[in-house]
Formats: structure tokens, C-alpha cells, sequence
């Protein structure tokens, strides 16, 4: 904040807001800085992935019982049902790996070289089987619009290390955005400093952020103090903290006009790098964010979140098991890969947390349509973890012989995000926002650290 904010504060007699985007003290000691977040959206297949049933080989093609289905929902009932719930087995290859054991399909070839760097958590769990309220849930703990996600939940709790650049940044890959849209990552109804922004791969990192034409550097800064001083007069009327909020983003708007495109400019990575991420300087691709990611857990940027779509597998067009999701997982799998490797080479792992996973997993049941694909499953899934605070190299979860029914270390969303939230300093009962009459929180009223995940 400037001398000259400060000295109009005090002439007006009043206290001005703080930096809503100054790092701030966590709760306890953390483990991690920052949080990249790779979300895979539309629901990975754990049975074709990560979570090896021989006996549901075995058994494919027969009906499953009766018992694993009472009481149970799931998306498009009909498609998943004209075939009598029978058991689908998987096509892919799976081998042990690492020191682990850790089962991997042939479909992941470069995440199976990193197992020791991870730890599979095979026992995930959530609340909602549709694709945008399971997002919104997983980002949010709600299925209900208007709550904070949990990079804005991180920016409130402790702000941010960038001085530059946003503290919670979203960066999209694949044939479309993830349903719901920027819900996903919303400030809901925290200031509005703490939702992710979003940068284009390609073109202008964020639209509209450049000059004007005829508008030179210092015009644009006679405006923008023009600007702040309105907008500080108003709230010192009003008192409105919102106030100070679009103070900051128009600054950080101001500042991002040179680090926006320092940080997409590629140049000065080496041919090395690009080769170990499987990407080129110029070229949109989730590869090519995960670099970005690294870069801007670099540049102190505090939660980074990575979408990529389509990982739904129903059998339709675009979404088989046979040629989709062997695609989507080329698509991601050497990104991954590198990004681990690249932040163990750079020290960075002992700072930074990174998260794999999608909304919900798949049933151990086949869906009919063009091909044969899976529905949306919310009982057993498969994410991965790795960095600072995590016990690496481990496998923690069971599913029961089908792969149905997490029996084992059982990890739901909201104990995910509690054990999130503690890594980087915060504790999840404490990180309250009062609304509407009632504090808030990222968990609700729920969440347990999962304390096999943590080292």
C-alpha cells in the first residue's frame, strides 16, 4: 500500500483495510506453502487405473448382488441397468511398482515410475454422483451454489507469498471447460479478491488486460490513482470491505500487465525441461500448465488449479473405455509425472502439495450404450497426494473384492479437505466466515485429519 494511501486514510480519520493479498500467520506450523491441484474432471476410472480386482475379472459378466445396490443412486439409471448391473472386468494390464507395490495399469506408464514420490489413497470418498454439484462439492464441500472453494478458503486463511500475481490461479486443458464453470473456483460470498483467476494458454494471458490503444503508462496510472482515491473516500463513508477489495485487484490488475506474460513466456526453460514434461514454448496443453503450475509456485503463487477434461466414461462417443480414456490419459499421465519430478529436482517438494483426482470414480458395473463404458460412482475412488507433510510411497485404502465399498481407511471429501487445509498451517474448525448470521466453514460441520496420509 502506498505513502500516499496511507496519508489520505489519515486525513480522512479513518483505518484503512489491509492488503487482502498480504501472506498472513496459519494457525500452527505448516508443512506446505502452496497447493497445485490437478483435477481431472468427469471421474477417472480407478478400476482401469489404480485399483487392481482380480476377482471382479473373474466375475465380469455376472450379475452383482443384490446386496452391494440397496439403497444405492446412480446417474442415467437406465443405461446402467438394461444389462442387469452386470460386472465389467478391466482390459488393462496392471503391475506392482516401486518399493510400495503399488498396482498401476498399463494406461499410466509414466505415474508408475513416480509411485515412491506418491501415496494412493484408494478409499475416496463423496456425497453427490452428478458431475456438476460432485464438482462443485469437491471444490466447495457443498452441492449448493454460492459457497467458497477451497483455494479462496486458502487465500483468506493465510493470503499469499505473490506480490504479482493472483494467489489462487486456475488453468483449463482439454475439449472444454469443467461443468459448472467458474463456480468451481468462486470466492462465493468471501471478498471477491479470493476467487481464482483464471489464465488463457494462449493469446493474452487474461483478457483485457493490456492497454488500451491510444492509452500510454502514465495516463493509465493518473486513472487508476484517480481511482483509488474515489474508492477511498467511498469507504471510509460506507466501511464496506469490498471496497478495499477492488482497490487491490485493480493494482494487481496494474502489476499482472508485466508479470502475466513474463510468466507464459517459456524461453527460458530449458529444451530439458520441455522434453520432461512432453511439451513445446508455445503450444496450449495440460503439459504445458503443469510447467506454468511449477512456475508459478515459484513466483509464490499460493493454490494453482489444474482442470482437464474428459474423463467421463460412459461408452458413448468420446467417452469409452476402449480409446477415450486411453487418450485422456496420454493426454496427462507425462505432465503429472514431471511436475513431480521437476519440483523434487528444484527442492520444491518439501513445499508444495500436489493433489490428482476427479470429482468421483466408477462403477464396478458396466453401462451399455455405443461401447461399453462405467457410471458415475461416489463409494470408492482413487486420488493420489504428494510433497510437503505427505508420507510418501504409501498405498492407503482398501476397497472390498469388487471394488465397490471402501472397507479400509475410509477418506471423505470432507477429511480431504480438512487434511489440506492443516498442511498448509490452517486449522478447518477455525477457519470460520460468518454469513448471513452463522460462521462458515470449508467442511461444514464435518471433516477428521486423515492421519495415514500424513508424514
Amino acid at each position: 500500500m502506498g505513502l500516499g494511501t496511507v496519508a489520505l486514510g489519515s486525513l480522512m480519520g479513518t483505518e484503512i483495510s489491509p492488503d487482502p493479498f498480504e501472506a498472513r500467520q496459519p494457525h500452527h506450523s505448516a508443512k506446505a506453502r502452496s497447493i497445485i491441484y490437478l483435477f481431472m474432471a468427469g471421474g477417472p476410472s480407478q478400476l482401469d487405473l489404480f485399483d487392481h480386482k482380480p476377482r471382479l475379472n473373474a466375475l465380469s459378466g455376472q450379475p452383482i448382488p443384490d446386496s452391494f445396490l440397496e439403497g444405492k443412486r446412480f446417474a442415467f439409471m437406465d443405461s446402467s441397468f438394461k444389462n442387469k448391473s452386470t460386472l465389467l472386468g478391466t482390459r488393462r494390464t496392471f503391475r506392482q511398482h516401486g518399493r510400495s507395490g503399488a498396482w498401476v495399469s498399463d494406461l499410466l506408464p509414466y505415474t508408475a515410475g513416480i509411485v515412491d514420490d506418491i501415496t494412493l489413497v484408494k478409499s475416496c470418498a463423496t456425497n453427490l454422483f452428478n458431475h456438476a454439484p460432485a464438482k462443485l462439492f469437491m471444490n466447495t464441500g457443498s452441492g449448493q451454489f454460492g459457497r467458497p472453494s477451497m483455494g479462496a478458503w486458502t487465500t483468506y486463511g493465510i493470503g499469499s507469498e505473490s506480490q504479482d500475481l493472483p494467489g489462487f490461479v486456475v488453468l483449463q486443458s482439454g475439449p472444454r471447460g469443467p461443468r459448472g464453470g467458474a463456480v468451481n473456483w468462486s470466492s462465493g460470498f468471501l471478498p471477491s479478491t479470493y476467487q481464482g483467476v483464471p489464465l488463457r494458454g494462449s493469446g493474452d494471458p487474461i483478457l483485457n488486460l493490456g492497454l488500451p490503444a491510444g492509452i500510454d503508462a502514465r495516463a493509465q496510472r493518473r486513472v487508476l490513482d484517480a481511482a483509488r482515491d474515489l474508492n477511498l473516500r467511498r469507504s471510509a463513508a460506507t466501511g464496506d470491505p469490498e471496497i478495499a477489495t477492488r482497490i487491490a485487484s485493480y493494482e494487481m490488475a496494474y502489476r499482472m500487465q508485466t508479470s502475466a506474460p513474463e510468466l507464459m513466456n517459456l524461453e527460458g526453460e530449458s529444451n530439458a525441461t520441455l522434453a520432461l514434461y512432453g511439451c513445446d514454448r508455445a503450444t496450449p496443453s495440460f503439459a504445458r500448465n503443469c510447467l506454468l503450475a511449477r512456475r508459478l509456485v515459484e513466483r509464490g503463487v499460493r493454490f494453482i488449479q489444474l482442470y482437464h477434461t474428459n474423463w467421463d466414461s460412459h461408452g458413448g462417443p468420446g467417452e469409452t473405455l476402449e480409446d477415450d480414456l486411453a487418450r485422456v490419459c496420454r493426454e496427462t499421465d507425462q505432465g503429472c509425472a514431471a511436475l513431480v519430478k521437476d519440483l523434487r529436482s528444484r527442492g520444491l517438494m518439501d513445499e508444495v502439495v500436489v493433489v490428482w483426482g476427479g470429482e468421483f470414480g466408477r462403477t464396478p458395473m458396466g453401462e451399455t450404450r455405443d461401447k461399453t463404458g462405467r457410471n458415475h460412482h461416489i463409494d470408492a475412488f482413487t486420488m493420489w497426494f504428494a510433497g510437503a507433510g505427505i508420507r510418501e510411497g504409501q498405498v492407503i485404502g482398501e476397497t472390498d473384492e469388487l471394488g465397490f465399498n471402501s472397507v479400509a481407511d475410509k477418506a471423505h471429501v470432507h477429511d480431504i479437505h480438512a487434511t489440506l487445509l492443516h498442511l498448509l498451517g490452517l486449522d478447518h474448525k477455525r477457519l470460520t466466515y460468518r454469513f448471513q448470521g452463522r460462521d462458515f466453514r470449508l467442511t461444514d460441520v464435518h471433516g477428521k485429519l486423515l492421519l495415514p496420509l500424513l508424514a
